[in-house]
């Protein structure tokens, strides 16, 4: 009986210690490892993170703690931006807002000395969509999170609240672009077609034919003056 306990007790730890290890935050298995994989972020330090249009991460408004890299309320640091560029590629992270909080995730960004990242970087929202007045502005809800920013809706809209975890997927290879948001793909699109063009030149994008235009470029996500954590976040490079 007494080794019968011992066996049961022993499995019992194992598979505690592999839950555990499955759950672990900013970190890789050794599957996303073989699969080409690489951290973007490893939960305690800012390596590979600087300021856009800077040379070193922000002195204020950044913060890595307990695991999350999270830009603070009415923090004045600036939108940061990934060391590396990148082409085509899925790119994975979590993010979570306070009440009422706003923010993006910026992808094939370029730096620009006299402009702001999101006149040349395609934007995925990360809104609280019951309090931000965001979420109703716009057009058939493309300022909601997981939007392609202020240009095509997400849908199905799977946002959760404020204050809880929302997982996101991007995908870029070359002109085609998904979005998916808590699981689901929630829109997908592709860029420099007539359609493209024309709707660029309908928004308020119009003056900015760099929008969209980068075949590489920086990961960004942006300082909106809201508290935003983020985590895990990784990416994976496509031929």
């Amino acid at each position: 009986m007494m080794i019968h306990l011992r066996a049961i007790l022993s499995l019992l730890l194992i598979l505690t210690l592999t839950n555990c290890m499955s759950n672990a935050q900013n970190t890789l298995t050794e599957q996303e490892k073989a699969d080409g994989w690489q951290l973007l972020f490893d939960g305690t330090s800012t390596d590979g993170w600087r300021s856009y249009n800077g040379d070193s991460f922000p002195e204020k408004g950044w913060e890595v703690e307990d695991g999350m890299i999270t830009v603070l309320s009415e923090s004045g640091g600036g939108d940061i931006i990934t060391d590396q560029k990148f082409g085509n590629f899925i790119l994975k992270l979590e993010w979570r807002v306070q009440e009422s909080g706003n923010s993006g995730i910026f992808y094939r960004a370029m730096e620009q000395p006299t402009q702001p990242i999101y006149w040349s970087a395609p934007e995925m929202q990360v809104l609280d969509n019951e309090n931000h007045p965001d979420a109703e502005m716009g057009e058939n809800g493309n300022r909601k999170a997981g939007s392609l920013y202020d240009l095509i809706p997400a849908k199905p809209q799977n946002a959760k609240p404020f204050g809880e975890w929302n997982s996101v997927q991007i995908v870029a290879e070359g002109a085609q672009i998904e979005h998916w948001q808590n699981g689901e793909k929630v829109l997908e699109y592709e860029l420099w077609t007539n359609e493209w063009y024309e709707m660029i030149r309908n928004s308020k994008f119009a003056s900015h034919p760099e929008f969209g235009d980068a075949r590489e470029g920086y990961i960004g996500l942006q300082d909106h003056g809201d508290r935003v954590n983020f985590r895990n976040i990784k990416i994976k490079e496509l031929e």
